[in-house]
């Protein structure tokens, strides 16, 4: 497998449990948040909730399989947050380059909406998380520094923007 064997794309409705497959582990697994699919609307509301507005959602698939997510909600004033973005762990690293994909296909598709800023937030302990997101342009934000509309979880305490 390569990764021009590797296509980014729209959600479409039945993609619910390919992405479910991939997030729920990962959160649970990884993440160690005693979370669950019904815990998470939004996984089965995902027109409603994120492709409403300015936003929207992907996935990444590689053999017709989902293998990552990404979304951008639409928090109002030409503002996004980034939610979602999850790559199973078979997929990761520049090999494949999947999370790099998805982060461009959002940030493209920001760009031609009309986006000013996207706003992220993440744990403390992801590491790998913060450098990438630093190295694709996103800055260390204070939370005060949200705007009020932004939607917060209570696993982050790290939170980033990144102007479009």
């Amino acid at each position: 497998m390569t990764p021009l064997d590797i296509t980014i794309e729209r959600y479409v409705p039945g993609d619910e449990q390919g992405i479910i497959d991939v997030i729920v582990p990962i959160q649970r697994e990884e993440f160690g948040i005693d979370i669950t699919p019904e815990d998470q609307p939004d996984l089965m509301a995902i027109p409603s909730f994120y492709q409403a507005g300015k936003g929207d959602f992907w996935v990444a698939r590689a053999q017709g399989r989902v293998i990552g997510t990404i979304s951008m909600k639409d928090i109002g004033n030409d503002e996004v947050a980034l939610r979602k973005m999850f790559v199973a762990a078979a997929w990761r690293g520049r090999e494949f380059g999947v999370a790099k994909r998805l982060l461009e296909c959002l940030m493209e598709a920001a760009a031609a909406r009309g986006v000013t800023r996207i706003y992220l937030g993440t744990t403390a302990k992801f590491l790998a998380a913060h450098r990438f997101y630093e190295k694709h342009g996103f800055e260390l934000i204070e939370p005060t520094d949200l705007p009020a509309s932004f939607p917060l979880m209570a696993v982050d305490t790290r939170f980033y923007a990144y102007t479009v």
